[in-house]
């Protein structure tokens, strides 16, 4: 065996005698608490007729896009389906990337230089992590929706500051205290990045996220609005100053260097939002409320959420595969959060609601969760 061959088993082999290796697995169970599709959109009948009644007015329609944005990927109608996401957002302006992923790694890698700061959550999503790394700029990070720490943080910063949060956290389920972190912000003249990938169709009046719905949209540098959780289709959409835009155009290797999405997906994108825009948008807190009456009559230690991410904690990676098992093994679809993806000690059941999902299988998750615990 290579040495290379040895390094890999090795490192595999440790993450088996911990319990926390991941697999590929193709199994599914019928009640769905895992997905990201809060609002049912990937399996809606009526968002496939939407696309499709587009698609059939596209008389030059192709597979592929065939190039990047700058070469043969760019069409009328991407740019015009950003501007119109812009505008539901209450944003000047918008530059779609090909996932979540790539919009953070190219906004975090291009626009914070070498002398300039970023300040992050600590509990901030892996691919804003990464565009940080691939970044000449200074990095702090502050104790999770601390805002004491965070000031602390920002006394230290220097050059272009720019304090990087999620609105809702994707483990945790919980919300930043925003309208604090926008204060603190404009007092310290830094610029604030809001990754909305889990509060994108859940909050505000018409799903524009936590952003819009605490009347913050001028106050923001740039948010990052996902399409692969609420809206039920794939990619994102970074939203700034036409300015921005422009900067990313330029910059943004994760934009630049890549194949544009095909046009069935920015038709798919621009029909999730048509579709955003019929729903019942007080479903999904019904849901919610629901779950967290039910978890809070049993005592169920369960992380505080007022999103459609619950968390059940458990103490060890062992005990959280059991429990996820147990579950499986009743038809319900929930899924273990080991560490290293959580801090030891934190592992648990990551529970996602949604709006098809009965009030019955609610009740009964959470008779058996009271099983469990």
């Amino acid at each position: 065996m290579s040495k290379i061959e040895q390094f890999l088993n090795g490192k595999l082999q440790e993450r088996k005698d911990n319990l926390s290796i991941r697999n590929l697995s193709v199994r599914q169970f019928p009640v769905d608490f895992c997905s990201n599709d809060y609002l049912g959109f990937a399996r809606s009948v009526e968002l496939k007729r939407l696309i499709d009644k587009t698609v059939a007015t596209m008389l030059h329609y192709v597979t592929g896009a065939g190039g990047s944005r700058l070469l043969s990927g760019n069409t009328p109608y991407t740019e015009e389906t950003e501007q119109f996401i812009a505008g539901f957002h209450q944003a000047e302006s918008g530059l779609i990337f090909n996932s979540g992923y790539d919009a953070n790694v190219g906004l975090l890698s291009s626009v914070p230089q070498r002398g300039d700061t970023i300040i992050t959550d600590e509990l901030i999503h892996a691919s804003i992590i990464d565009g940080c790394r691939l970044s000449y700029a200074t990095r702090y990070k502050f104790l999770h929706n601390n805002i004491n720490d965070l000031e602390a943080r920002l006394k230290l910063a220097k050059g272009n500051i720019f304090v990087v949060v999620e609105s809702v956290y994707s483990m945790d389920g919980d919300s930043a205290p925003l309208k604090e972190i926008s204060n603190l912000c404009e007092t310290y003249q830094a610029n604030l990045i809001v990754d909305e990938a889990h509060a994108t169709g859940i909050f505000g009046k018409k799903g524009e996220g936590l952003i819009s719905q605490l009347n913050l949209s001028r106050k923001v540098f740039a948010r990052i609005v996902t399409f692969g959780k609420a809206m039920g289709t794939h990619g994102a959409i970074i939203l700034g100053s036409t300015s921005l835009r422009h900067y990313l155009i330029n910059f943004a290797r994760s934009f630049i260097y890549t194949t544009a999405a095909p046009i069935h997906n920015i038709i798919a994108i621009r029909s999730a939002y048509q579709l955003l825009d019929k729903i019942d948008h007080q479903l999904i807190h019904q849901k919610i409320g629901l779950f967290r009456k039910n978890i809070k009559e049993q005592n169920i230690n369960a992380l505080e959420s007022e999103s459609a991410i619950q968390g059940i904690l458990f103490s060890s990676n062992g005990a959280t595969k059991l429990a996820a098992t147990a579950l499986q093994n009743k038809g319900f679809d929930v899924r273990a959060i080991l560490s290293p993806t959580v801090a030891q000690g934190k592992e648990r059941l990551r529970i996602c609601l949604h709006t098809f999902n009965t009030d019955e299988e609610i009740i009964s998750l959470v008779e058996h969760l009271k099983e469990l615990s």
